[in-house]
């Protein structure tokens, strides 16, 4: 059966709503992140991935260590200030050029974070990992998609057998001195204090070094549905919820991506929407500065009423 788009109607017009109100838009303020998508492709195909990486999604192609290093360098020759590179897919750790782009964008010296789910494909880097983790020290930091502090709910999520290969990964980071975060997800019932109480015991009982209180180290990230009656964001919306537009992610970051049959690697304005062309800004830097216009129902869930951002 077909899915019911609640949202006919909204979201077709970058400057109005559906009301034929102003929509509101985001200027960016610094690029204090810049994401590289490794690629779509993923050893785990989720019941809702936000960009629906799976082992057959190729959608997104592995970015390169040669394209990587042109947009650092277009960083240096511009003088362009960027705190924090962050690598995300798909599943990092499948892409050949892993090891390779971790080191080289941390030896110009970025912070770097990169999104896993800490199974097999990361868990074959281990020595690479290690080594990389002994000369870079907390400039590397490693966040593991836990999506609940139960099994069930996470292999509801992820598939089954995912949990005991995830945990033997976030485990093995935080034996071994990483500077490890979790991501989890508020699909369930719980509120957030309970969701941290859930994973605090969790990490007690794994001896996991992770502070379940600090929503830098667990971070939980608002469920999303592009079929779920969503309202838009207005200019005067601003105003009326008490949010700062300078706190969206849009504001902060941008994500460069590789389009699958594509000569050259894009920029995308949201982690979130790499396939939505009216959030592509083309393929240099210096150029990706214009203002996002909040047109996707991701854009009202994820960050204005959710909160969220995937930086640190």
């Amino acid at each position: 059966m077909d899915k019911i788009n609640n949202n006919v109607g909204k979201f077709s017009d970058p400057s109005v709503t559906a009301k034929g109100d102003a929509r509101a838009f985001v200027r960016l303020k610094n690029l204090d992140t810049l994401w590289f998508n490794t690629g779509t492709l993923c050893n785990l195909e989720c019941a809702n991935c936000y960009i629906e990486s799976s082992p057959k999604n190729d959608a997104l192609s592995y970015i390169r260590i040669e394209e990587v290093v042109t947009f650092l360098d277009e960083i240096r020759d511009n003088n362009i200030t960027v705190s924090e590179i962050g690598l995300t897919g798909g599943e990092p750790f499948m892409n050949p050029d892993i090891i390779k782009i971790m080191k080289i964008t941390m030896e110009r010296g970025f912070k770097l974070l990169v999104l896993t789910n800490a199974m097999r494909p990361m868990m074959r880097h281990q020595d690479a990992l290690f080594a990389l983790r002994k000369k870079f020290g907390d400039q590397l930091s490693i966040r593991v998609s836990t999506d609940h502090y139960t099994k069930e709910i996470h292999q509801k999520e992820r598939g089954d057998r995912s949990w005991e290969p995830m945990m033997h990964g976030l485990t093995w980071l935080s034996d071994n001195g990483f500077d490890v975060h979790v991501a989890g997800r508020t699909f369930t019932h719980e509120d957030d204090n309970e969701l941290r109480s859930g994973y605090k015991m969790l990490f007690k009982e794994k001896n996991i070094k992770i502070d379940a209180d600090d929503p830098h180290a667990l971070i939980l990230f608002p469920e999303m549905n592009e079929q779920e009656d969503v309202v838009e964001i207005t200019t005067a919306c601003w105003n009326i919820l008490g949010v700062n537009p300078d706190n969206m992610m849009c504001a902060t970051s941008r994500m460069i991506v590789k389009h699958k049959g594509a000569e050259k690697p894009a920029i995308m304005a949201c982690t979130l929407l790499p396939y939505d062309d009216q959030f592509n800004m083309g393929e240099k830097l210096t150029e990706a500065r214009t203002d996002v216009s909040l047109n996707h129902p991701f854009c009202s869930t994820f960050c204005v009423l959710g909160g969220a951002s995937c930086s640190n």
